[in-house]
């Protein structure tokens, strides 16, 4: 079993003589990894798919203009309202829009591009083609008013969410999904929609998640008796919003371990974005973090962060990670990677969109080769309203931190399981492997009957 959490109470607890505590803040992960019988699971189909929901659902794909280039995680928005979604790792899309806003139209937005608005009334169900224009930044842009000093414009950026992000009690409807492969090939998936009950960014309160519905798909035969199970759920990808929690990468101690440097300009939203990279020192030998922040140089707002572990040492690193696991077995991880995205809507940002992705090898004491396995998380919001009364759901219906997703779903079958949700778009590569894994277990219940 393989877990996973980004639980702060154990990254705060967690310590050894090697490293310090300010390394072991939320995004680190706790694994376990160990042997398991084989039993075949079967699927069940869902029964609580919504009736008589009224929406349109219409897909497509969002690509460079001048390339044809797929775009990753471009997001789409139903103009005036906060529904929204956002292409897949091959540039896919879908989204439901509700009947009465069929003649309204959906906001494109990408990362160094225009923004594009598309009459829904001229978009077809499905094969749907958004291009996007680069949009070019004028070098003498870059030079009016620019910061001289990129630490600077981060704890700058920071010590000023209270003003730029939400500062009201929200509740968000949220689509979360975990994958894991063996090397290229899928071979578990769990997915669920989620509530997330998100406190004020200036608010020290964590956020709260519930999960309104779930489902998986497993080939243990694929995992060579090895299972993989991640922990933490939907928390794993709720903790990388370093606006709400900057105190886990950015405090004020370990801020002085990164160097910052201005790497180059871009635009979103007709917003002048100055990317920021940073590192830690060269004489800082524990495993930190190195990335890219894009940062609104006016009205410095963080609008999307990227980053992964710098693995400075595997057995440190490993350490990290690995909780328990078989004698003669050694796992370590060879790249740990996240990304965060936020979203504005009149004045104010928030958290829309946030994935970590994790490889990890594992090398059998009685095994020529070795086997490479990754698990990816990712959460999308999908919809979200003002929480008035900031109420938080009962003790008993919140998930725990400490949850793992697939032991709480049920099976893969129904197509109409998700209703009105909106997702993020199965890649092709997930839906193949889902098929195959449906197709074994029907092999299996015609042979046992």
């Amino acid at each position: 079993i393989f877990n996973s959490t980004f639980e702060k109470k154990y990254a705060m607890q967690f310590d050894t003589q090697s490293l310090s505590k300010r390394q072991t803040f939320l995004f680190t992960i706790y694994a376990v990894l160990a042997l398991m019988a084989f039993t075949p699971v079967k699927t069940y189909a869902f029964q609580d798919a919504q009736a008589g929901t009224e929406f349109n659902e219409y897909s497509g794909e969002v690509v460079d203009g001048s390339t044809n280039k797929s775009l990753v995680f471009a997001t789409l928005t139903i103009e005036g309202t906060n529904i929204s979604t956002i292409t897949n790792t091959e540039g896919n899309f879908s989204i439901k829009v509700p009947k009465e806003m069929t003649d309204g139209n959906i906001i494109v937005s990408f990362l160094g591009y225009k923004t594009k608005s598309v009459a829904i009334s001229t978009l077809e169900r499905e094969k749907n083609k958004i291009e996007l224009e680069v949009s070019v930044t004028q070098l003498s842009e870059i030079n009016i008013n620019a910061p001289k000093d990129a630490k600077a414009l981060v704890k700058e950026t920071i010590n000023r969410r209270d003003e730029n992000y939400f500062s009201d009690p929200t509740l968000m409807t949220a689509f979360y999904r975990e994958t894991i492969k063996k090397r290229r090939r899928n071979v578990s998936l769990s997915e669920a929609v989620v509530n997330i009950y998100k406190a004020p960014y200036k608010a020290s309160k964590d956020d709260a998640v519930e999960l309104y519905k779930a489902r998986k798909s497993t080939d243990y035969n694929k995992l060579d008796t090895v299972a993989l199970k991640l922990q933490g759920g939907p928390y794993n990808t709720l903790y990388v919003d370093i606006m709400k929690y900057p105190e886990y990468i950015f405090s004020n101690e370990s801020i002085n371990d990164y160097k910052f440097t201005f790497d180059r300009s871009t635009r979103i939203n007709d917003r002048l974005i100055y990317v920021i990279k940073f590192d830690q020192h060269k004489e800082i030998l524990e495993p930190l973090y190195r990335g890219e922040l894009y940062i609104d140089v006016e009205n410095k707002i963080l609008t999307s962060a990227i980053f992964s572990l710098n693995i400075t040492d595997k057995e440190l690193a490993a350490k990290l990670f690995v909780r328990k696991k078989p004698a003669k077995v050694d796992v370590w991880p060879e790249e740990v990677s996240y990304r965060v995205d936020y979203r504005e809507k009149d004045g104010k940002w928030f958290y829309g969109y946030s994935s970590v992705s994790m490889e990890f090898k594992v090398d059998w004491a009685d095994k020529w080769f070795n086997s490479v396995y990754s698990t990816t998380a990712e959460m999308a919001i999908t919809d979200w309203e003002t929480n008035l009364g900031g109420e938080l759901p009962k003790n008993r219906e919140r998930i725990k931190k400490s949850i793992i997703l697939n032991d709480e779903a049920s099976g893969f079958s129904d197509p109409d399981f998700w209703g009105e949700y909106n997702i993020i778009e199965p890649e092709k590569t997930i839906e193949s492997a889902i098929r195959k894994i449906q197709r074994q277990l029907r092999r299996e219940e015609r042979n046992s009957d």
